[in-house]
């Protein structure tokens, strides 16, 4: 057994694995002056030092030093595997070229797609393991990972069998979301409705049968997949038991948010445009409400009205949107201040949705997301900060000094 001694806080202990929402959602749970046991890679048991149990085996002793301790962050909105990067498209946008002109140019994600198809699936593989432990320093310790960047059936395979091997070569958990409906291929400009019917009736099917994905998804927006289009998609994925998380209201309100409700959807996200039908559909349908504010931060368009959602009893969750061309960061700290600055979000608020919402919105609240007695113990280990808003307040840098996953120090 591994025993953490010395804990100046120990945040995020629940009692059970609901998702905060409301006013809860400012509410963490903490102990000062604590210790915390791993045993067989998961949590064994916790409480404050002066009530450490007498030996009772064989125990090994990490002296945290009064740092603070929390369970891991958690991305659940990703495109971790790319094959390069797409710095001369900021400097477009720098120039005054918005993200949409750029697209229309055949740069964004038509870009990623050419790049993507030139590279091998060995290659796009080290690239993304070394993307992923670099993130996992950061201290993300569960994660999804879209495709969308192959558009077309092989290529969108090859991206989905390197998320499989990144699952197979990590220990944290990791979901694989099919996004083949993330933009319209050149070949299919002037016949979208054919692109669908190849997601439809080839991509899916193969998705399928090889089991290589847990979601589905689609960019749902104006001058990419309409309402209709997106509900054709999630229907047929449903039949094949594939439950869907969508882009929608990046950039317009069009309905997408109400056909995502009658659906059934897990999870709506971007969330940049919400007009008043839209908050009330999403606060009576219980899909989460995912924010991605390095999205608005790089791209400078509106953020998630993070309050609104929160007094409409939304379940908050917080992500990266980790990809290439319009939030090239997977940092998760650094997410954590732009909610609290720009989103107007409580530091404990931030840290709800990236930790115990965000673990709910991926399914896997019962073995990460919070301190609980088994399970995983995969925590976080600070150098001496005061509290929780000490994390938020350093923007642009990382308070993780160490990273547990399942009992092992990993970074």
């Amino acid at each position: 057994m591994l025993r953490l001694i010395n804990i100046g806080k120990l945040y995020g202990i629940t009692d059970n694995n609901s998702p905060k929402t409301g006013n809860d959602l400012a509410v963490v749970n903490c102990l000062e002056h604590a210790y915390l046991d791993f045993k067989h890679g998961r949590i064994a048991g916790f409480g404050l030092m002066k009530d450490i149990p007498e030996h009772t085996e064989n125990i090994s002793y990490h002296d945290v030093k009064n740092g603070i301790v929390l369970p891991g962050f958690i991305d659940c909105h990703t495109h971790l595997v790319f094959a390069e990067s797409r710095e001369n498209e900021f400097v477009d946008r720098l120039k005054g070229l918005s993200y949409q002109e750029i697209a229309e140019r055949g740069g964004g994600i038509l870009n990623s797609a050419a790049k993507l198809a030139a590279m091998s699936e060995d290659e796009l593989f080290e690239n993304a393991q070394h993307r992923l432990q670099k993130l996992i320093k950061y201290g993300t310790t569960a994660i999804e990972i879209k495709s969308g960047y192959g558009l077309n059936t092989e290529a969108e395979l090859k991206m989905l069998r390197v998320i499989k091997r990144l699952k197979e070569n990590n220990a944290i958990p990791i979901k694989s979301t099919f996004l083949g409906a993330h933009a319209f291929p050149a070949l299919y400009k002037n016949n979208p409705e054919q692109y669908v019917d190849l997601i439809v009736n080839e991509m899916l099917p193969r998705v399928v049968n090889e089991r290589l994905a847990d979601y589905v998804d689609a960019f749902c927006e104006q001058g990419y997949f309409s309402v209709e289009q997106t509900e054709r998609i999630v229907q047929k994925a449903a039949e094949y038991g594939l439950k869907a998380r969508l882009h929608v209201n990046q950039f317009n309100s069009f309905g997408a948010i109400e056909m995502a409700a009658k659906n059934g959807v897990l999870s709506v996200e971007h969330l940049e445009e919400m007009t008043q039908t839209d908050l009330e559909t999403l606060a009576e349908s219980g899909m989460y409400g995912v924010a991605l504010p390095a999205c608005s931060f790089f791209l400078q368009i509106p953020y998630t009205p993070a309050r609104k959602l929160i007094l409409a009893n939304v379940p908050l969750v917080l992500a990266s949107d980790f990809n290439p061309g319009s939030s090239p960061t997977g940092n998760l700290n650094f997410v954590w201040s732009l909610a609290c600055i720009y989103m107007k979000m409580l530091p404990e608020e931030a840290f709800n949705a990236l930790t115990i919402n965000a673990a709910n919105a991926l399914e896997i609240a019962d073995q990460v997301g919070s301190i609980a007695i088994g399970k995983k113990a995969t925590i976080l280990i600070s150098h001496s900060a005061a509290s929780l808003n000490s994390f938020p307040y350093h923007f642009g840098e990382s308070l993780i000094n160490e990273v547990f996953v399942d009992g092992y120090l990993v970074g």
